[in-house]
Parts: structure tokens; C-alpha cells; sequence
């Protein structure tokens, strides 16, 4: 270390003044008496020298301990006057948001891009649900892979069918019904939302000329009701659920200020629901594709439960058996054949 390192005796220096309960004078005494008992300080030099070489040391460091303290206080004021600036920008900030805040939910909002923030429920016709069903079908699919997951049928008058095509064509009731989007639901104009067998998700995207706050946003969900809005603005969705939600399991909140999430817990967790309330467009539950990862969690017997309720909601859309009804007619088939000898023709197999 240098020898005019400032701080080399520091910590010396501070074990003694630790020991003087008198503080500053005290040791300046035990120093004073120190160099007048131990060295010629006092008596070495010409009279007056002692104070002079005293008073000299004393304005340099004097001058260096103003400077350095003039230099703290101008920091302290400028970091001060600072805080104040950022405050006051805060406050003019809020003040003009509350301002907006007060014009938009009090209807008095000018702007036309304010007005038309908030969107309206719309519901669709059976021929708006098939057009839009149309314009999501050519956004997922291209030439590409149109080809690759087309395969084609000769029938025996020469004609090519596609496999599975227009099968609403085939079945009345799948007519006008849109085709689920990647989570199981149904993209609508003003919101999303998305489904396993347990639960919904319904995303619902939320606008104004300020930051939105959870206090702004109006949500109500009852056991076959659904509200979501914004406070003194039509509700964006106001309808009656198709079916029942646990209300104890059902939550909200806002993300990033721009969107509503909420989650709804189904009641009956063994069924898909084609629309989120009533008025809405209907999805083709027969065209839900449950991830593969998400029925390979469950365990077996679950999962078997599962997919044996999804085959007979299948069949019941089509016409068709019940794994159970199919499984009593083979042992009535079975019966019969095993007994020709009786006459079955006036029984009645319910």
C-alpha cells in the first residue's frame, strides 16, 4: 500500500476514537499530549512554528472536507429535483389517464377509435357461419397439403369422390356447423375459446385509449351465464351457457391490460360443448381431436372411460349403436343363434 494512501491508518484510527466517549476533543487531546510526552513537536522549531505547520495542515483538509460535502449536497439536490420531475410527470400521467378513464366510461369519449374500441356481440346465420367456416378452411389449408391429406376413390361409375368429403352433405344435422379450431372450440369475431373435457378457456381481447385495469372490466359468471364487458359499455358477451359450470372452480383475470381470460370448470367432465353460450355459432363435435398427449396422461381406466364416451357421442350423432347397444345386440345375435328352435319374430329387443 502507498505510504500517502489516505486510508492506510483508518482502521487504527477508528479503534481510538471508538475508545474516546468524549469524542473529537478527547482525542485531540490523547494527540496533543502524545506529541508534547513523545516527540519535539512543541519545543523543535522557532515559536510560533508548531501552529503554524497546526493551522496549515487543518485549512487543507478543512478545504477538502467542504469541497467533498458541497459536492454530496449538490448531488442529493439534483437527485432530488429529479424525483420531484419524475413525480410530477407521474401525476400529470395519471391524471390525464383518469381523465380518459371518466370520458369512456361515462360515454363522452370523442374519438372514434374509442367508440369503436369495445366490440359487439354479433351472431352469425346459418350462411355467414358457413362463409366463415370457408375463409378458416383455406387459411389452414394450401395445395400442398391439400393433395397430401385428400385421398381419392373410384367409384364404380368411373367418378373420383374424396374421402370424407362435405360429410354434412351426408348427415342434415351437421349442416352450418363450423369446424373446431386447434383447441377444440370456436374462433368468433369478438372472442376465443377453447375447451378440454374438464374445463373451458375463453379469451376475450379488451380495448380503450388507456391502460385497462381489472377495476374496469365487468365479469359475471353464474352456473349457465356468462358476462364480460367493460364498466358503462355493452357487455361483449351476455348469454346463457348450454351447460353448467362449477362456480368454486371458476376463475378470471386480465393479461397485459389488453385481455380477459377465463376459465371455466365443467360440471360434466364426460362431454364436449359445441358453442360457449346459445346465441353463438355451433362447432361440429364430431370433428374434436383431443390431443393424444392429453388422454395418454390419464390413467387406463380413465382413459378408456374416455374414449369410449367419445366413440359413443360419435355413434349417437350418427345414428349409430352405443358400444353398449352393440355389445347387447351381438348377445341377442348370439342367443339366437343358438336356439333356431324358437320363434323370435314377434319378440321386441329394446
Amino acid at each position: 500500500m502507498p505510504s500517502n494512501d489516505p486510508e492506510k491508518f483508518d482502521s487504527m484510527l477508528l479503534a481510538m476514537a471508538q475508545q474516546h466517549e468524549g469524542g473529537v476533543p478527547e482525542m485531540l487531546d490523547t494527540i496533543f499530549s502524545f506529541l508534547a510526552r513523545k516527540t519535539d513537536f512543541f519545543t523543535g522549531g522557532d515559536k510560533g512554528a508548531a501552529e503554524k505547520l497546526l493551522l496549515g495542515k487543518f485549512r487543507a483538509h478543512e478545504s477538502e472536507a467542504r469541497a467533498a460535502d458541497d459536492k454530496k449536497k449538490k448531488e442529493r439536490e439534483e437527485s432530488e429535483a429529479r424525483r420531484k420531475s419524475r413525480q410530477e410527470q407521474r401525476r400529470k400521467e395519471e391524471e390525464a389517464e383518469e381523465k380518459k378513464r371518466q370520458e369512456f366510461f361515462s360515454g363522452k369519449a370523442s374519438s372514434p377509435s374509442s367508440a369503436a374500441a369495445v366490440p359487439k356481440v354479433m351472431e352469425l346465420t346459418e350462411e355467414e357461419a358457413e362463409k366463415l367456416q370457408k375463409e378458416l378452411d383455406n387459411k389452414e389449408s394450401s395445395p400442398s397439403n391439400t393433395s397430401s391429406k385428400t385421398s381419392v376413390e373410384t367409384g364404380a361409375d368411373g367418378d373420383q369422390k374424396k374421402e370424407g368429403d362435405d360429410e354434412e352433405e351426408e348427415d342434415p344435422k351437421e349442416k352450418g356447423k363450423l369446424k373446431p379450431n386447434a383447441g377444440n372450440g370456436c374462433d368468433l369475431p369478438n372472442y376465443r375459446w377453447t375447451q378440454t373435457l374438464s374445463e373451458l378457456e375463453v379469451r376475450v381481447p379488451v380495448s380503450a385509449p388507456f391502460a385497462i385495469r381489472s377495476r374496469d372490466v365487468v365479469v359475471t359468471i353464474a352456473k349457465t351465464h356468462l358476462t364480460v364487458g367493460l364498466k358503462g359499455h355493452p357487455p361483449i358477451i351476455n348469454g346463457d351457457l348450454p351447460h353448467e359450470v362449477k362456480l368454486e372452480e371458476s376463475t378470471w383475470l386480465l393479461e397485459d391490460n389488453t385481455t380477459v381470460i377465463i376459465n371455466l370448470e365443467k360440471v360434466n367432465k364426460m362431454e364436449w360443448w359445441s358453442k360457449l353460450v346459445t346465441t353463438d355459432a355451433e362447432i361440429s363435435t364430431r370433428k374434436i381431436n383431443p390431443e393424444p398427449s392429453k388422454l395418454s396422461d390419464l390413467d387406463g381406466d380413465t382413459r378408456g372411460l374416455v374414449e369410449k364416451m367419445m366413440y359413443d357421442q360419435r355413434q349417437r350423432e350418427m345414428g349409430l349403436p352405443t358400444s353398449d347397444e352393440a355389445k347387447k345386440q351381438e348377445t341377442i345375435r348370439k342367443f339366437m343363434e343358438q336356439h333356431p328352435e324358437m320363434d323370435f319374430s314377434k319378440c321386441k329387443f329394446n
